[in-house]
């Protein structure tokens, strides 16, 4: 099977579609393209398969005279981070939110920054002409692959980064509930708190190849929820596996989203005069009380395509330091190249100790719209854009929401499911127009 970018790299089940050879040869691939000067990083998440896509994708590196150095296990932008500060090409292997059998490949050039859409597309065509003959991995190769119980080299520097956004400051006696999800931020994200002072309290911190997101971490928040408000805590984090997004709790185990993160960050960074043209870039998933809280504020709203990649290109386009996902993927460009779920909780964690308002106080900034979104499995994805039957029962939706209500139906990039988002005045409306069109898709594809 040939490997494709969705809008995260490539994802899905380990065993079927990241076999050694499919790995081996997008790891030639990918040199070819983006050239064997530099040496490669490649880190991965706490999955079991990691080490060995891992050594694969070295293996295809080698076989045309590239070179890798293996960082271990550590999120997403800690792998980032280490690219922009060698100016080196990185490889990250992780399925992010996904169950522990998928994996996957992130691809980063040299300077930490997720390959463009002409990029991927050289490396599909490199990979589409290459032979599949595999390569045998050298000693050297395997004998530098670690699992999750050691170190790596890397993690010290990347956590003194995250400690300088604090810029001296404490969270002393704050006390933090984490749910690290069994995931790549299992040591740092706990040592990063600690340091600053904080009293933390960690949940899911013990991985084992299997566990990682499995019923915990951001896409199963209820554990964090419950320990927040029986310990008494100022504010719990939840990471997804690679620890590139965040969601948080506050005090009353209330979910904080992703939106209403972007806002209190947004509105303390403009009182600050540090929010770069008074601008935020998000996704066409973000709720519109996200944009009435920022209009509110005096903070325009720069719209992209769903991904933090197409995110991160309209900061860079426009000159922006903040953007992000409903999802918690949030950019802090000025600190990364990449959403960092770690940062983004440090950040929101030090708003708290500066302002003084509990979490709650800052997640009532923004007034969410009602939305339900209902993702259907399909069995092939389909071609949406000449789907006239569909987009005829969405123009009704539409109609009957007017200016109060929006909806939203694409496929996802990383996953056979077509996802429907609907908006509106309330639940009951939104609820219905949405399991509406769930249906109507339903019909024609599941």
């Amino acid at each position: 099977m040939t490997l494709r970018f969705g809008t995260d790299g490539v994802r899905g089940d380990a065993d079927s579609l990241l076999t050694s050879e499919s790995v081996v040869a997008l790891g030639r691939a990918t040199a070819r393209v983006l050239g064997t000067q530099s040496t490669f990083l490649i880190g991965t998440d706490t999955r079991r398969s990691g080490p060995r896509i891992a050594t694969d994708f070295a293996a295809g590196i080698a076989s045309v005279g590239g070179a890798c150095e293996f960082l271990g296990v550590l999120p997403t932008p800690g792998i980032a981070f280490a690219s922009e500060r060698g100016s080196q090409p990185a490889v990250v292997i992780s399925a992010s939110h996904n169950v522990w059998s998928d994996n996957g490949i992130k691809l980063f050039a040299a300077g930490g920054v997720k390959l463009s859409d002409e990029l991927q597309a050289a490396v599909e065509f490199e990979l589409g002409r290459s032979d599949l003959a595999t390569f045998g991995t050298t000693g050297s190769v395997a004998r530098a692959l670690g699992d999750a119980s050691s170190s790596p080299r890397f993690e010290p520097e990347y956590e003194a980064h995250l400690l300088a956004t604090i810029a001296g400051r404490h969270l002393d006696g704050l006390r933090i509930v984490l749910d690290v999800a069994h995931g790549a931020a299992f040591r740092v994200a706990p040592s990063a708190f600690r340091a600053l002072g904080a009293d933390v309290s960690v949940l899911h911190d013990q991985p084992n190849g299997e566990n990682i997101n499995a019923g915990c971490g951001s896409t199963h928040p209820e554990l964090l929820q419950a320990a927040v408000i029986a310990q008494g805590a100022a504010v719990g984090f939840a990471f997804d596996g690679d620890a590139d997004r965040c969601l948080a709790v506050d005090e009353t185990g209330a979910m904080i989203d992703g939106d209403e993160l972007i806002v209190a960050l947004a509105l303390d960074l403009k009182t600050r005069s540090a929010l770069a043209n008074d601008s935020v870039v998000v996704t066409v998933l973000s709720n519109l009380g996200l944009h009435h809280a920022l209009r509110d504020g005096g903070i325009s709203v720069i719209e992209t395509a769903v991904g933090d990649r197409s995110v991160m290109e309209a900061i860079e386009a426009g000159g922006y330091s903040l953007g992000g996902e409903q999802s918690g993927h949030i950019i802090v460009r000025d600190r990364a190249t990449t959403g960092d779920g770690t940062l983004v909780a440090l950040l929101f964690a030090d708003l708290m100790a500066r302002s003084g308002r509990p979490a709650s106080r800052l997640k009532a900034q923004m007034r969410r719209l009602p939305q339900l979104m209902v993702n259907v499995r399909v069995l092939d994805q389909p071609d949406l854009a000449d789907a006239e039957e569909l987009w005829a029962e969405v123009e009704l939706v539409r109609l009957a929401l007017g200016s109060d209500g929006r909806v939203l139906v694409r496929a996802s990039g990383t996953e056979p499911l077509i996802r429907v988002m609907v908006e509106a005045t309330t639940q009951d409306i939104a609820d219905h127009h949405a399991h509406r069109l769930a249906d109507c898709v339903r019909r024609l594809w599941a």
